[in-house]
C-alpha cells in the first residue's frame, strides 16, 4: 500500500491527465500546487516540493508514474502518472480511483457529481458499476464500507494508499481516515468551516 502522500501526488496527477490535458505532463511546481489545493481536497496538505519529489521516486518505483525529461526546448522535467496502465484501469475506473485518492471515502453519488470535470458517467448506477468491478479484482482497489449512524448511503474507499496517517499540513489530532465514520466527521468540519468562510464574506459585502 502507498502512503498518504503517494496517494495525493498519484491523485493529483490522475485529475489533471483528466481534467486539463492541454497542459499535462506536471512540472514540479503544478504538481505541487495541485497536491496543495484547498478545494475537492480531504485533507488538505501542504506539501513541501521535497515531499513531492521524494513521493514521485516512489510511485516511479512501484511503475505507478513517469518521469518525462527536457527535451526538444522544454527546460524542467515533467510528471505523469502511469497506473492506468500498470493497474489495467479503463478510463471511468481511473476517474473513480483518482477521485477516491483526493477527497477519500465518497458514496457511488458523490462520485458521479465530482466525477464530472474528468469523466462523464450516464447515471449513479454507471458509477456503481465501475466500483463493482473494482471490487471484485483480484486483488481489489475499492471497499465498499458499512454504512455508519445517520448516513443515508453507504460509501467506497480505495485499497491503493494509507489514509489514517498524519501528514505534513494536517493536524495531529484528526481523527483517524481508517473509518467511514472518522470521513464523515472531517467532511462536516470542512463544510461548517466553508459556510463559515461564506457567512463572513456575505457579512462584508452588507
Amino acid at each position: 500500500m502507498l502512503d498518504i502522500i503517494d496517494g495525493r501526488v498519484l491523485g493529483a496527477l490522475i485529475e489533471k491527465q483528466l481534467a486539463t490535458p492541454d497542459i499535462y505532463p506536471l512540472s514540479l511546481n503544478a504538481l505541487c500546487l495541485a497536491c496543495n489545493q484547498s478545494t475537492a481536497r480531504e485533507p488538505v496538505m501542504t506539501l513541501s516540493s521535497h515531499d513531492v519529489e521524494e513521493s514521485l521516486a516512489r510511485l516511479k518505483e512501484r511503475k505507478f508514474a513517469r518521469f518525462v525529461h527536457p527535451s526538444h526546448g522544454r527546460s524542467v522535467t515533467k510528471y505523469r502518472q502511469v497506473c492506468d496502465e500498470s493497474l489495467e484501469l479503463e478510463a471511468g475506473e481511473l476517474a473513480v480511483v483518482g477521485l477516491l485518492l483526493l477527497r477519500g471515502p465518497q458514496t457511488s453519488g458523490e462520485l458521479r457529481t465530482r466525477s464530472e470535470r474528468i469523466h462523464g458517467f450516464d447515471s449513479v448506477g454507471a458509477v456503481e458499476t465501475v466500483l463493482a468491478a473494482l471490487a471484485e479484482r483480484s486483488e481489489p482497489l475499492v471497499l465498499r464500507l458499512e454504512r455508519a449512524a445517520g448516513q443515508k448511503e453507504a460509501r467506497w474507499r480505495q485499497l491503493l494508499a494509507d489514509e489514517s496517517v498524519t501528514v505534513p499540513g494536517e493536524s495531529p489530532s484528526a481523527p483517524s481516515r481508517g473509518s467511514a465514520l472518522a470521513a464523515l466527521e472531517e467532511r462536516v468540519e470542512t463544510l461548517e468551516s466553508r459556510i463559515a468562510r461564506l457567512e463572513a464574506a456575505l457579512a462584508e459585502l452588507l
